[in-house]
């Protein structure tokens, strides 16, 4: 029998995902149309699953306009890449896609995933298959799906590394969607004969209600930001051995200016699980979400909504009924940074693995810095370097035994070693403008020179060494994690800002409004009084954002339903 559903009641998107026969939708014919560069409404939904944002370019916007042409439509393609780790090969092989298919840089997210930007309609399958190629897929890395599963991103700081990559990679596998149209429809296998047989065992036809991110840390490092996380899994270590993992779940930064129901929300930790059961605590908390997440409203539709509306404790309790038993009390932790550590770090192996900061998570050339040329000769000269993405737009070389021909060459390009202040060291800016359609001002191509102005302010006061974990998003959907920067911007309009403050240096406090809708000029005029008490005021080894609590410029954020805009 039939599902019967009252589609007046669900959002849109439902409906889209329901009648798509398993994420095909009409992709086909909408990459056949060479009357438009887009794609069709209802698949620009349906494309996200297959890792693809449709785009277009808002600096030619007007001018566009002007002339009577469509927007120049564009898209962005994210690759999936559990715990961020790829070979030497597959990064030579994103690096000339982007040259040939794409805009010729390569963005590292905050996700530890590749994108590629300006894929014209024409290029799309060819870039794809171009991936593939490389081993690599697209499935899944956008969507109202499980994404691209974090971990812990420096081989050199844990012997668990491997362990936990594994599971990242384990998690990742499993929540994979099952149905075939991503290699029907980019790769050109054969058509199911009645694709309506096909079975999605997790997500069932209609999917999640939303997007779902899951991460594994290592403490004492939350390079990932695992309290931002849906589902979180903290790697516990007693005598140099993994005993398991706290669970942690219910974060999540999206949210909406002028709706304060919309909220970024810290993970609850929820209990603990051995290494055996964590892909099934995984799986078993995606089908409590699908189950039980709100999907009339899509700006209600996150776990860290469900989690709100029904209480944490039916929460756990379900998750345990799910489960067929119980999760353990959680275990101590600590965590001491979320931002990386650059430089050479010997793993427990006897190998070496280099953290480099790359500005923005953009791998390009420009006249001043061969960044692009400088990691390609790396990837064809050293055999045995992995490149692994870190969960702040940075790169790691690792696992390698040439610790010294990585050194000659990366020092060649005057790529390392570079002196950067503790401030810049502790970036991150989403894409923002011009290829987002949802941002309202800049931040990746105006963060650097923000961080310059703060730079000036803090030598002022001897404080450029000071690590300050600062941040900045075109919207206030949250990819960049700016809610927990100690500074964070959120654009609001061109050329201006709201200003948080109050986040601090392990990930673990949400920051809080200090002032709306500030130009460049008012931002700076508010942070130099603020810096010159912190540099004559502070306890010794306070962070910037416990500092600004304890002398109450803002007050502390307990809970994401306190946050506001």
């Amino acid at each position: 029998m039939s599902e019967v559903i009252d589609w007046s009641t669900l959002s849109e998107v439902e409906k889209i995902k329901y009648d798509s026969n398993y994420l095909r939708g009409t992709l086909e014919e909408s990459l056949a149309d060479p009357v438009t560069g887009a794609i069709a409404d209802d698949d620009t939904q349906v494309s996200k699953f297959h890792g693809i944002y449709q785009q277009h370019d808002r600096d030619q916007e007007k001018e566009r306009k002007r002339q009577k042409l469509e927007p120049a439509f564009s898209f962005l393609i994210r690759v999936r890449l559990p715990g961020g780790v790829t070979t030497g090969k597959q990064w030579l092989q994103m690096d000339k896609l982007a040259d040939t298919h794409a805009n010729g840089t390569l963005k590292l997210t905050t996700r530890q995933a590749f994108q590629l930007h300006g894929v014209i309609k024409t290029k799309l399958k060819a870039t794809i298959q171009g991936i593939n190629e490389g081993l690599l897929d697209t499935i899944a890395a956008c969507g109202d799906v499980n994404r691209n599963v974090m971990s812990h991103a420096n081989p050199g700081e844990s012997g668990l590394h491997a362990t936990v990559y594994k599971l990242a990679d384990d998690i990742s596998a499993h929540l994979t969607p099952r149905t075939t149209a991503y290699h029907e429809i980019w790769l050109d296998q054969k058509k199911v004969a009645d694709s309506k047989q096909e079975v999605e065992p997790i997500y069932g036809v209609r999917y999640l209600p939303r997007k779902f991110k899951i991460g594994v840390a290592i403490p004492p490092y939350n390079d990932i930001d695992i309290f931002s996380q849906d589902l979180g899994f903290i790697a516990i270590e007693e005598k140099g051995k993994l005993v398991g993992y706290n669970v942690t779940a219910g974060g999540g930064f999206g949210s909406t200016f002028g709706i304060p129901e919309a909220y970024p929300r810290l993970a609850d930790v929820i209990g603990f699980c051995t290494p055996e059961q964590a892909v099934d605590v995984a799986e078993k908390v995606v089908l409590v979400q699908k189950d039980n997440g709100n999907r009339q409203n899509r700006k209600q539709a996150r776990l860290k909504y469900t989690i709100d509306r029904l209480g944490l404790d039916w929460f756990k309790a379900e998750v345990n009924k799910y489960l067929g038993y119980e999760l353990q009390p959680a275990k101590p932790f600590t965590f001491t940074r979320n931002g990386d550590r650059y430089g050479w770090k010997k793993g427990t192996d006897g190998k070496w693995s280099l953290n480099l900061f790359i500005e923005g998570g953009r791998v390009k050339d420009t006249d001043s810095l061969k960044l692009k040329t400088a990691l390609r000769e790396v990837a064809e000269k050293v055999e045995d370097a992995q490149f692994i993405l870190t969960g702040n737009q940075n790169l790691v070389i690792g696992n390698t035994t040439e610790k010294d021909k990585v050194s000659r060459i990366l020092k060649k390009y005057e790529v390392w070693p570079v002196q950067l202040s503790g401030l810049r060291q502790n970036t991150i800016a989403c894409v923002a403008l011009n290829t987002c359609g949802l941002a309202f001002a800049e931040a990746e191509r105006y963060l650097p020179t923000m961080v310059g102005k703060i730079e000036s302010i803090l030598e002022e006061h001897d404080l450029l060494k000071q690590e300050i974990v600062i941040r900045m998003t075109g919207c206030p959907n949250g990819c960049g994690r700016p809610y927990l920067a100690e500074i964070g911007f959120i654009g609001k309009s061109l050329g201006h800002y709201n200003l948080y403050l109050g986040g601090n240096f392990n990930g673990t406090r949400l920051n809080t409004l200090y002032k709306e809708t500030l130009s460049e000029e008012e931002i700076l005029n508010e942070l130099r009084p603020i810096i010159a008490d912190y540099a004559k005021n502070r306890n010794k080894g306070e962070g910037f954002g416990d500092f600004v609590i304890r002398k109450e410029y803002v007050k502390e954020t307990k809970e994401g339903r306190d946050f506001r805009h």
